[in-house]
């Protein structure tokens, strides 16, 4: 049994890696489950959504109900890349209508490679457990350098700030973190803000890319006019 399970933990990376390798760039979107269409954060996580839908960047959440839906009807409104990355839960996660791409999951570790891996930026609209997981787990691998940093964005400061505000008066004062860690978060109300930042972002991104040196650089073999460079 045991080895039948690597195997489909396997199956779900290469699932993963085959589907969301040419997505193109992507901002991650995270939110509660339990905000109906008629909450005032589902219409600010759908004008986020078709701000950045609009400036071409692929939309991903976690495919279900609440905000997550807002972020996918947002994409797809706009004619834009809408995916869900849905996981099997005994409540609460039904697949909504919104997605032009769907990937099914049994583990969460598997499905939250994906959010990072294929992400330039996370938006954590007001959400429970699930987006306060998202949000450490991305800001921890940041802060350890285990990813190329990239913006960390809590959208709703009547919601976030008693977090932020906890960090700054319990965690940095015990010195578990420093203020250069609080740098690494932005806290925004506005849907243009998310979009400011991200392209900020993806600017200074290109900007790297553009600078790399190539890897055949001073070796004296010929270029491939083909081959792509990354950070």
């Amino acid at each position: 049994k045991e080895t039948w399970r690597l195997f489909r933990i396997l199956s779900e990376f290469i699932e993963g890696f085959d589907e969301l390798s040419d997505i193109g760039p992507a901002v991650s979107i995270f939110g509660s489950a339990r905000l109906n269409k008629n909450h005032p954060y589902y219409k600010k996580t759908m004008e986020v959504s078709n701000l950045l839908s609009k400036s071409g960047y692929t939309i991903i959440t976690g495919g279900g109900p609440g905000l997550m839906e807002a972020a996918n009807r947002g994409a797809k409104q706009n004619g834009g890349s809408s995916i869900g990355l849905n996981i099997t839960l005994p409540k609460e996660q039904k697949p909504n209508r919104y997605q032009t791409k769907s990937l099914h999951f049994r583990y969460f570790f598997a499905r939250k490679v994906m959010f990072v891996k294929y992400a330039i930026g996370y938006v954590c609209m007001p959400g429970g457990f699930g987006t306060m997981d998202e949000f450490f787990e991305a800001l921890t691998l940041i802060q350890t350098h285990k990813i190329y940093p990239f913006p960390l964005i809590l959208f709703g400061t009547e919601y976030w700030k008693p977090l932020l505000d906890f960090m700054r008066n319990n965690m940095v004062k015990s010195k578990t973190i420093t203020v250069d860690d609080l740098a690494l978060i932005d806290m925004v109300d506005e849907p243009s803000e998310v979009l400011d930042i991200i392209n900020r972002h993806m600017d200074r991104k290109m900007k790297l890319i553009q600078a790399a040196p190539s890897k055949d650089a001073g070796t004296g073999a010929k270029k491939n006019r083909g081959a792509k460079t990354g950070v």
